[in-house]
């Protein structure tokens, strides 16, 4: 679990008070990774607390995060200061949140980031890191993984040393998301909760944090009668608690084919798990039902037809990436899942898409 946590509008401004304890020395600096989005933005940059050789480094969440940018990543800050960080700051969505993970883990551990896509395979434990959110539903903020796409696959590095020793959440630091990113984004969130609620791996622990999460979805997206602050701290503490419900469960369907959707295309987390699920009325009859009442509700268009132009070559490393999720697919089918999700029904699903 995060050891610790502070939630509240503002609460970003204390980061100085937190961070200052931590500092090892004036030579270990700490290096905030933030999502270029916010470059120019003062109302965010001026408040992030600089002294000695600390730094800012700007990158694009356009793309998701890869093993090769990790890579350069802790290349560049093992050059650039002259003692190892006294911590890595993640302020972004998902993609900052998963990288400053990975460069935290990285900078304590040998070999490229690659060599760690899977489960329980970092042995040393990562420098201070913090996880700054600033939009919500994608659940990085609380769980134990760090989702990247490497040469071969699209893996996270899911190990005890992955989660944040502290997070801040500071729902007003989402005020500025752009609305269908907003919803894309939420839609994350319920898919977990959906997918960890009605998998087989589902226990009392994780069920009561994916009820709640499922529940703060439908009243910020269904019920509607929120003001924008209410809406904004309540899908904050969804995320939260969807994120949780998946570190002791896991997710299934849509998770296990969007990986396949990202590794091939391209294509964003959120949106991309929204693609997925609008055609999975099969496995998750309910939940879908409700997804579409949602993406009507808020005029959403999803992109279609993405993989009408695909070679059969293609389909075949999707359909690869995707069922190498062995414990997805498990979770959302049961043990027997190969003989319900062969390669051709696999295939069938994609076309729709």
């Amino acid at each position: 679990m995060v050891p610790r946590v502070i939630f509240g509008r503002g609460s970003f401004n204390q980061l100085n008070d937190i961070l200052e304890p931590k500092r090892l020395n004036s030579k270990a600096p700490f290096i905030f990774l933030v999502d270029d989005v916010f470059k120019n933005n003062a109302w965010l940059t001026s408040r992030i607390p600089l002294a000695y050789d600390d730094k800012i480094i700007y990158i694009s969440a356009a793309e998701e995060p890869k093993t090769s940018q990790v890579d350069e990543l802790v290349e560049d800050i093992i050059l650039t200061t002259k003692e190892r960080p006294s911590g890595i700051i993640g302020i972004g969505g998902g993609t900052l949140l998963d990288l400053a993970k990975a460069v935290s883990i990285m900078l304590t551990n040998e070999g490229e980031a690659k060599d760690y896509q899977g489960w329980d395979l970092v042995k040393n434990e990562a420098i201070y890191h913090v996880g700054i959110p600033t939009i919500s539903g994608t659940g990085a903020e609380v769980s134990r993984t760090t989702v990247l796409t490497g040469p071969e696959k699209k893996l996270g590095i899911n190990s005890d040393y992955t989660p944040f020793d502290q997070v801040v959440l500071d729902s007003e630091l989402t005020k500025d998301v752009p609305k269908e990113q907003w919803f894309y984004t939420g839609m994350d969130c319920y898919i977990h909760c959906i997918e960890s609620l009605e998998g087989s791996y589902l226990n009392a622990f994780s069920q009561s944090y994916g009820e709640k999460a499922f529940d703060l979805c439908h009243e910020i997206f269904l019920d509607n009668n929120l003001s924008d602050e209410e809406s904004q701290e309540k899908l904050m503490m969804a995320s939260w608690h969807g994120g949780m419900s998946i570190a002791y469960s896991q997710v299934g369907v849509a998770h296990a084919m969007s990986y396949g959707l990202a590794y091939l295309l391209g294509t964003k987390h959120g949106i991309g798990n929204c693609i997925v699920f609008d055609h999975l009325e099969e496995f998750y009859p309910e939940g879908v039902k409700l997804f579409k009442e949602m993406k009507a509700k808020h005029n959403v268009e999803l992109p279609q037809g993405i993989c009408a132009n695909l070679s059969d070559a293609e389909f075949d490393i999707m359909i690869n990436v995707s069922l190498g999720m062995a414990p997805l697919w498990e979770n959302a089918l049961g043990k027997n899942w190969k003989s319900i999700m062969t390669p051709k029904k696999l295939k069938s699903l994609y076309q729709k898409m």
